[in-house]
């Protein structure tokens, strides 16, 4: 009976680690397509807002399910279409909103992403707290790849300069493949 706990012990600390090292939730959908799954939340307080994991790298045509656990959010692309905020996701690509997400534990939103680039997005009632996060979809190109603020002739609403520094950097992301928030 104890070599049985012993086992099954060893077989929970393997399957643990193993979670811990493969990043975001992963799954496939009936067609056999990944998903990848990013948390929207909060602290218990409301003060500490973030997607999570904030930055994550995934091949084209993977989909992206954010779900609601905490507040009410919603998941914007940075794109002109989305109240004229400067580009940065690639061109050619479908801009995302969610509009707002408001059923904790019952709200998700859905993209799948099949151009190639970076897609930085952020929270509009929280993008001035810096809730922000980052997909890196194949090979890190693209208008997100650029520094913020490339092209000021546009005229574009600028992304606020707390939420630019809580964006994980293109480097990070390419080497981790997944960067999650440590509240």
């Amino acid at each position: 009976m104890r070599a049985l706990r012993i086992c099954l012990v060893i077989v929970m600390v393997i399957a643990i680690q193993t979670c811990l090292e493969t990043g975001p939730a992963m799954a496939q959908d009936a067609a056999g397509d990944s998903i990848v799954t990013i948390r929207i939340t909060q602290d218990a307080s409301g003060r500490m807002v973030y997607f999570d994991p904030v930055g994550v790298w995934v091949a084209p045509g993977t989909t992206i399910r954010w779900v609601l656990e905490r507040g009410y959010h919603s998941v914007t692309a940075y794109h002109p279409d989305n109240g004229n905020y400067e580009l940065r996701i690639p061109e050619g690509a479908t801009p995302f909103n969610s509009g707002m997400l408001l059923e904790p534990g019952v709200s998700t939103f859905e993209v799948t992403l099949d151009v190639s680039g970076v897609y930085d997005y952020f929270c509009i009632p929280h993008e001035a707290a810096g809730m922000v996060g980052r997909i890196i979809v194949g090979a890190p190109d693209g208008p997100g790849s650029n520094r913020f603020g490339y092209d000021s002739s546009q005229g574009w609403r600028e992304v606020p300069v707390r939420a630019q520094a809580q964006f994980p950097e293109i480097d990070e992301i390419m080497a981790k493949k997944v960067v999650s928030v440590t509240p």
